[in-house]
């Protein structure tokens, strides 16, 4: 890099120049103090744009560390004409707090439902259709067993816990409710611990949100009683610990996400990829260099993992067969299939149906032009062998 320009954390690692003749030294420019305003108030940075290296094209990429993501950021695959560089990942929340704001990498993992928002205030940031984390959802809906919940239908006039309304989770688990068992979205009142990132509209009127003060956590209100149920993107400690005081609003929750699955085909979509439009503008090529490194990078782990000798636990081999019987062959399937189609579109409509966007986006709005031509099945490179 030329002297006098840093690395800005996140953004796009810029090519070596070669020496030209001596110039004038650039004048130092002192740094800003950071801004204090809060996530949801600040201006979105501009994306950093691609750079010719040699050859390539460094992108800085943030997204969890996943198995499925283990040989992209260890560098085993090497996505044709680019070249990776990880970005460190600020946690599986704080990371989309960094991207709404405009203050991720070049690639991004992102909720797939606050996505939607960003796109509705125009933010010039496309997707690519590589899906990183997928959930049944129906487990996550946490009842505090003294509140005389039997049915979902119990939940109309309650008050519901949640650290935010904007969860690619919850708007999942709104959108079963509402259109599965009869208890609309605003027949309930949302308790939150904290306000939402970004807003591309104001919350319609019947839309009741209450926040909570600070320090107050809905976890502990479940439990205390002072909440009847919380809806939780990820496992709560008490529920994982089987508190006696809690339990799931379907006991048998996995019976009836299998039920979901049989009648829908859908595993819900809860995270897609991102990249500044202007690169996809310039490097049109990029989507399906990375969709296919995502891939690779996908079918390599699947390979490791088949090795019952790589997971520490007893049936994993058992529930693994039992899963891909169930599921098919890839349940993590990337690119723009007539399944994948349907169930991005279905949370699109969930986050225009529960008030969070002024207009209802379509793929197209969403999606780069080059996702929806990319050739599909995409290739199987990496095949399960069973030599363990």
């Amino acid at each position: 890099m030329a002297k006098g320009k840093k690395k800005k954390a996140g953004a796009a690692v810029r090519a070596n120049k070669k020496t030209t003749p001596r110039k004038a030294p650039a004048k130092k420019v002192s740094a800003k103090p950071a801004s204090r305003k809060s996530a949801a108030t600040r201006t979105a940075a501009k994306p950093a744009l691609a750079r010719r290296s040699p050859g390539k094209v460094k992108l800085s990429m943030m997204t969890g560390k996943y198995e499925i993501v283990r040989a992209l950021l260890d560098g085993t695959v090497q996505p044709k004409g680019i070249e990776i560089v990880p970005a460190r990942y600020p946690g599986s929340r704080d990371i989309h707090t960094r991207v709404a704001v405009g203050d991720g990498a070049d690639i991004n993992e992102f909720n797939g439902g606050q996505y939607c928002i960003v796109k509705d205030m125009g933010r010039d940031i496309i997707g690519i259709p590589v899906f990183l984390h997928r959930r049944f959802r129906h487990g996550f809906i946490f009842i505090n067993k003294n509140a005389g919940i039997k049915s979902p239908k119990d939940l109309i006039g309650r008050r519901i816990g949640m650290n935010s309304y904007g969860p690619a989770a919850h708007y999942w688990m709104r959108g079963h409710l509402e259109h599965d068992f009869g208890v609309p979205h605003r027949s309930i009142t949302y308790v939150v611990e904290r306000h939402e990132d970004v807003k591309s509209i104001e919350p319609p009127a019947d839309l009741k949100i209450e926040l909570l003060p600070k320090g107050k956590d809905v976890e502990q209100m479940l439990l205390d009683g002072e909440l009847d149920v919380i809806m939780a993107p990820g496992v709560p400690k008490a529920a994982a610990e089987r508190d006696p005081r809690i339990g799931h609003l379907w006991e048998n929750y996995v019976d009836v996400e299998k039920n979901y699955f049989r009648r829908t085909g859908f595993f819900p979509i809860m995270h897609i990829t991102t990249l500044p439009q202007e690169i996809v503008a310039k490097h049109p090529w990029v989507v399906e260099s990375l969709t296919h490194a995502f891939e690779e990078a996908k079918q390599l782990a699947f390979k490791r993992l088949a090795n019952p000798r790589i997971v520490p636990l007893a049936w994993f081999r058992t529930d693994w067969e039992e899963e891909r019987h169930f599921l098919g062959r890839d349940p993590w399937e990337y690119g723009l299939s007539e399944v994948n189609r349907k169930n991005y579109d279905l949370l699109a409509q969930f986050v225009h149906e529960q008030g969070m966007t002024s207009r209802r986006m379509t793929l197209q709005d969403l999606f780069a032009k080059e996702a929806f031509e990319l050739d599909l099945p995409l290739p199987l490179k990496h095949p399960v062998e069973y030599d363990f």
